[in-house]
């Protein structure tokens, strides 16, 4: 089994595909690269599944070597370089072609009454385990927060407070600054190193925007922009809108900036109200309804000129 890993991504569960051959690192052509394919790479690197598949150098084109092409897994194999392909290094491929994906972090919420609230559940070894409150603090919940693609925790929870947990205790005495990318980073005992019941099982509670929101993205920090006005949710149009725009946008989510912005429904087209039409943010403004627009509901568009963006995590 070759290594393989992601590069350029805004986390570390997405990114270009990069696999290790011949004492050098190489990408992935995008010829015939789909779902089958990104799961094998993800589950190979230790995540569950993955959520998207990317073609056309989405994060970034690579240099040096294109090693696999015409690659073509049913889903089962246990690595990528297991699944048929061309051979290695014979392809007809550019850098423009690179393929890459993003993976289920691992880590999710359970037993919440909302999505951004819930028993923190880690997985580790291909199974899914709780983590132990001894030490869980505001730092350990920001981290678990951003994992998942929210700004920051707003509360955090011992005693299952959102029920106990079944299965594996993974990690027990985490210790984390808050500056980490994800909990496994942080300090622990060891994974399943513990003394604990699943009655002392954590949870949490991320930050999310009442106001502002982002819909159908693969997590919470990307995605079709929705404005909430007059009662009802509505979207934004895509005529003028820039970076500028993306970073008030993300700011007013809890953000702290915009990585990209989309037009053309990049994440779908949406229904009902179009409430914003004509963005021109400066850029400093804490909210997108403080920007210069066509004024609520004034518009000439169709929902397939929905905005779209994705904001970074730090």
């Amino acid at each position: 089994m070759v290594s393989i890993r992601l590069v350029n991504g805004a986390t570390p569960n997405e990114g270009r595909v990069e696999v290790w051959h011949n004492g050098a690192w190489g990408t992935v052509c995008d010829d015939n690269w789909d779902m089958n394919d990104a799961n094998v790479a993800c589950r190979q690197l230790g995540y569950p599944y993955a959520t998207n598949a990317y073609s056309s150098a989405t994060h970034g084109a690579g240099s040096g070597p294109i090693y696999l092409d015409g690659i073509s897994c049913t889903g089962t194999e246990a690595s990528l370089d297991s699944c048929p392909h061309n051979g290695w290094g014979v392809e007809d491929c550019t850098h423009s072609e690179d393929s890459s994906l993003k993976c289920y972090p691992m880590i999710r919420l359970v037993n919440g009454a909302t999505p951004n609230e819930g028993r923190v559940e880690v997985w580790h070894n291909g199974a899914w385990g709780t983590v132990c409150d001894e030490n869980w603090d505001m730092n350990d919940a920001n981290v678990a927060c951003r994992q998942l693609g929210y700004p920051y925790a707003t509360n955090f929870y011992g005693s299952a407070t959102h029920g106990a947990g079944s299965g594996p205790t993974h990690i027990d005495g985490i210790n984390c600054a808050g500056t980490e990318a994800s909990l496994d980073s942080c300090p622990h005992n060891g994974w399943g190193v513990e003394d604990c019941t699943h009655s002392e099982d954590s949870s949490l509670k991320c930050y999310q925007s009442s106001s502002i929101r982002l819909a159908n993205g693969p997590l919470p920090n990307e995605g079709r922009v929705e404005v909430y006005y007059n009662g009802a949710w509505g979207t934004v149009c895509d005529d003028n809108w820039d970076i500028d725009d993306g970073h008030v946008a993300c700011r007013e989510l809890g953000y702290p900036s915009a990585a990209q912005v989309w037009s053309s429904a990049f994440y779908g087209q949406g229904t009902g109200a179009i409430h914003l039409d004509e963005m021109a943010c400066s850029g400093s403004e804490a909210s997108l309804g403080a920007c210069g627009h066509n004024g609520w509901g004034s518009h000439n568009c169709g929902h397939y000129e929905d905005s779209s963006v994705k904001c970074n995590l730090t």
